[in-house]
């Protein structure tokens, strides 16, 4: 077992506020204000959808440097939905400054379904919770 990685989250005065700390870096992490919130950091679904993004671009690129390929610039942006009967998914789109090859798209699509995290979210995931 190794643990891949660790966040810590404490609480600030206002409602839904919050510091997250994972490593050297922070984040703040709140509500919307539709959600009673004050909208000062990103939404715990934020997160998710920031990590899915982030790993499919760190995995994008990496493929690429080790392939010599040179994908150029290019954009990944998420969204995690949900309707009311409980069905829960998420869109990811990817856009290139520079157009793809037929034969590079479908790469591209394929090695977005095995990112580390896509298949973390695919697989689903046990989660255990104690109180220290």
């Amino acid at each position: 077992m190794a643990i891949i990685a660790n966040a810590k989250v404490k609480t600030y005065p206002e409602p839904w506020s919050g510091e997250v700390v994972s490593g050297k870096h922070q984040l703040i992490t709140d509500k919307p204000e539709s959600f009673g919130g004050q909208d000062k950091g990103l939404a715990p679904y934020d997160f998710i959808c920031s990590g899915l993004i982030s790993c499919t671009m760190i995995t994008l690129r990496m493929y690429a440097q080790h392939k010599w390929l040179d994908l150029g610039e290019f954009t990944v942006e998420a969204d995690f939905n949900a309707n009311k009967e409980g069905k829960e998914w998420v869109e990811r789109r990817l856009s290139f400054a520079t157009p793809l090859s037929e034969e590079l798209h479908q790469k591209v699509l394929d090695i977005c379904q095995k990112t580390p995290v896509t298949k973390t979210l695919l697989r689903s995931v046990e989660i255990n919770t104690t109180i220290i």
